[in-house]
């Protein structure tokens, strides 16, 4: 894919997007806070994260990419917007691409902002460059239930929507710090997370899982005319190990053009956990894949 020269941005340059028509009224679906100069490159976070967990990753890239950190609405501080929550992004990205005149940009989505990186891919086929989901799929709830469809999940999906929604701030938060101790190992990557995903919405937070949950992908997966990369997290126990890789590679075989690497020893934050492995990685695929 033929790559043009971009504006260069000598400092960080931050600018809010607000979509014109669809969205809750005066609140657009992400921020985007642009970084460095050469082609495109979006980052999105995941669920109930803010920017701040692509800090390394726009420091490594910033001299080579312009790099397009986005946080979504109701997450990390920004005003939330009513669902349904992940096709607004989704659509939001999209003209976000088109209104700032964006060349294939290369797509880096972690978790909740994997699954939305093969979601951009299928949606706009001809306008997506090379996408890196980190331990995000195409699918959410495939990957607890091998059985479960968009309908099945439904149900425990909701109940999870209206837990976020019941939460108050002060819950919220202690959950969150909670969750996070379990996905990412050192203690002051915890706290640079949480320092910003602790301001989210709890409402938006469950609307937007409760898409992830029922949002299933894998019929459009091959459609995708982007390459793929999918970097997944592992357990330590061989066997769970094992039942996760082919749990991962099941959900992306109809990529017409993917590849599946795990970090040796990072947990869900593979970005945070082990930077060294991940830029590895995305350099050696994005000069295999990008002209």
């Amino acid at each position: 894919m033929i790559k043009l020269p971009f504006v260069m941005l000598s400092v960080a340059t931050a600018c809010c997007f607000q979509a014109q028509s669809g969205f809750a009224a005066d609140v657009a679906p992400f921020k985007a806070v642009v970084t460095g100069s050469g082609p495109a490159m979006i980052l999105i976070p995941g669920l109930a994260s803010g920017g701040n967990v692509w800090d390394g990753t726009v420091a490594h890239f910033k001299d080579r990419y312009q790099c397009h950190v986005l946080t979504l609405a109701g997450f990390a501080g920004q005003p939330p917007m009513d669902g349904p929550f992940l096709e607004k992004v989704r659509d939001g990205i999209v003209k976000y691409i088109k209104d700032q005149k964006l060349d294939h940009p290369v797509i880096i989505g972690h978790s909740l902002g994997g699954m939305m990186a093969f979601w951009l891919a299928e949606k706009a086929p001809n306008d997506i460059g090379p996408v890196i989901a980190v331990d995000g799929l195409p699918f959410y709830s495939a990957l607890m239930n091998p059985e479960a469809t968009a309908e099945s999940t439904a149900p425990m999906a909701e109940t999870y929507r209206k837990m976020y929604a019941g939460s108050s701030a002060e819950e919220f938060v202690a959950n969150n710090h909670k969750f996070l101790a379990m996905m990412i190992t050192a203690r002051a990557d915890v706290d640079k997370v949480t320092s910003l995903g602790d301001k989210s919405d709890p409402k938006a937070v469950g609307q937007a899982f409760y898409d992830l949950m029922t949002t299933d992908l894998r019929p459009g997966l091959k459609s995708i005319k982007s390459p793929v990369l999918l970097i997944g997290s592992a357990p330590s126990d061989e066997a769970m190990k094992t039942t996760m890789q082919e749990a991962y590679a099941t959900q992306i075989a109809t990529v017409p053009h993917h590849k599946l690497v795990f970090a040796p020893t990072a947990r869900h934050f593979i970005q945070l956990d082990d930077p060294k492995f991940f830029y590895q990685e995305v350099e050696t695929y994005l000069k295999e894949h990008q002209n």
